[in-house]
């Protein structure tokens, strides 16, 4: 009697990951597709003035195959480069200073804002310093693009294109991140497919809808929007500074659009799992606002969706319980079902598709680690600083 209540009350947890995977499914704003690629285009009779900021901290390692990129815009108005040397000392600006002269293209601005003040994260403080030399200037866009992205020559004309086509104050690319090597092609489709699943990008595109997001490493922002939403002082202690930027410029009634990106690419290798280990842990548990509440939540919740299904479909087979291994099945049929896509989109083989409960698991332990240091007081860790009691993301308007 005891063993059929334990099969019995097995079998409906694996009914509930189920009816969780078919709400994913067909209510979660068709997360798992991936044709949200860049709103229709249309050209503006006059094109603006751009400045695209880019902020570097050691970066050398990947500045000559980003910074040309961006020099070889081949973009009909007036546009140029302001990128911002925080603190770097493998002499990131003097290379980019040597790549300017090289490649030519646009005009080049290199300048250092210094260390970055308490309350603000270093990234935000050299973003800050990039958009005081560009206001000077008085650009109707700003390009906010990070140091370790390559943009092919006409991405800034279709970007621009698509905020003047659809009246967008924020137009972001998910930049496609490098798959290379065989921890890449198993983590990193899967932390797009994850954030797609947080952020439905078909929502963030609506009107009225309260989804906000964007990608840190391609925002077009329209600098009227930028002040309207007094970014990025408004978010100057985001850790998670792209959806918190996001957040603010929707909350000031702007008009955003995130989607996946066909022409922009990360170039910044993930060659071992201690290195997406890292890339994940340092913010994960900002974003869950540091609250232990949502951190337990976040464990049950994955270990229901992802973990349930597989343990199902080998616990019925064990017990000899039909109904369960069936709905473990099932559950796991689905959710291999919408990963497929994103294999797609990056060009990758159809292997790690079933495999993703054990993605998932390692993710569901990268949360946990990243709880666990910030509460030993590190926080968030990248390129030497240590953000101890980082905020969470706010929502600001």
């Amino acid at each position: 009697m005891g063993q059929t209540a334990r099969v019995t009350v097995f079998a409906w947890i694996a009914a509930g990951s189920l009816t969780a995977w078919l709400w994913l499914l067909l209510c979660q704003g068709f997360f798992w597709r991936t044709d949200v690629r860049l709103p229709i285009r249309r050209e503006p009779r006059s094109w603006p003035y751009v400045c695209v900021i880019v902020p570097a901290r050691d970066e050398a390692a990947v500045l000559p195959l980003s910074l040309p990129s961006l020099l070889a815009q081949e973009y009909p108005g007036r546009a140029e480069v302001i990128l911002v040397d925080d603190g770097s000392t493998d002499g990131t600006g003097d290379l980019a200073r040597e790549l300017a002269d090289k490649c030519g293209g646009l005009a080049l601005t290199v300048d250092s804002p210094g260390e970055p003040p308490a309350g603000w994260t270093g990234k935000l403080w050299a973003v800050r310093h990039g958009m005081g030399l560009a206001r000077a200037r008085g650009p109707e866009f700003l390009l906010l693009t990070d140091a370790d992205i390559a943009h092919e020559p006409d991405s800034l004309r279709e970007l621009v294109a698509a905020a003047h086509g659809g009246g967008f104050d924020l137009v972001s690319q998910m930049a496609r991140l490098r798959v290379a090597s065989v921890w890449e092609r198993l983590v990193v489709p899967a932390f797009v497919y994850f954030f797609a699943q947080l952020y439905p990008f078909r929502r963030i595109g609506r009107r009225g809808a309260r989804t906000a997001a964007a990608a840190g490493g391609c925002v077009l922002l329209r600098a009227e929007a930028a002040e309207r939403a007094r970014v990025p002082d408004a978010i100057r202690h985001a850790v998670i500074d792209d959806v918190a930027l996001a957040r603010a410029v929707k909350g000031g009634g702007g008009h955003i659009w995130l989607g996946l990106a066909d022409r922009v690419d990360s170039i910044r290798p993930y060659p071992r799992l201690h290195d997406l280990w890292r890339m994940v842990s340092r913010s994960a548990y900002a974003q869950l606002r540091h609250q232990p509440a949502l951190l337990a939540g976040t464990v049950a919740g994955l270990a229901l969706v992802y973990l349930v299904p597989p343990v199902a479909l080998v616990a019925g087979a064990a017990t000899g319980s039909a109904a369960t291994a069936l709905l473990g099945a099932a559950a796991w049929l689905v959710m291999t079902g919408t990963y497929v896509p994103m294999l797609r989109y990056y060009g990758q083989p159809l292997w790690p598709a079933p495999l993703l409960p054990f993605t998932a698991f390692l993710y569901l332990l990268m949360t946990v680690d990243s709880a666990v240091q910030h509460y030993r007081g590190r926080g968030a860790a990248w390129k030497g600083r240590t953000y101890a009691r980082p905020e969470a993301v706010p929502d600001e308007g």
